[in-house]
C-alpha cells in the first residue's frame, strides 16, 4: 500500500466518523449536546481535509 492510499484511507475514516457525529447530533434532543457533537464533527471534517491535502506529501518530519 502506498502512502497516498494510506492517507486516503485515513481521511475516509475520519470523514465517516464526522458524518456519524453529524447524524448523532441531529437525533439529540439536548441543544448543548447537539452543539458539542456538531463542533466535534466540524473539527473531524477539518482534520480529514488536512489529511487529504497532504496527499502523498507524508506526515510532519521529525
Amino acid at each position: 500500500m502506498s502512502v497516498a492510499d494510506e492517507t486516503g484511507g485515513r481521511a475516509e475514516r475520519i470523514r465517516a466518523k464526522a458524518e456519524e457525529m453529524r447524524e448523532t447530533a441531529e437525533r439529540t434532543a439536548d441543544p448543548r449536546e447537539r452543539r458539542r457533537l456538531q463542533d466535534k464533527a466540524r473539527r473531524l471534517q477539518e482534520r480529514s481535509d488536512q489529511v487529504s491535502t497532504r496527499g502523498d506529501h507524508g506526515t510532519n518530519a521529525l
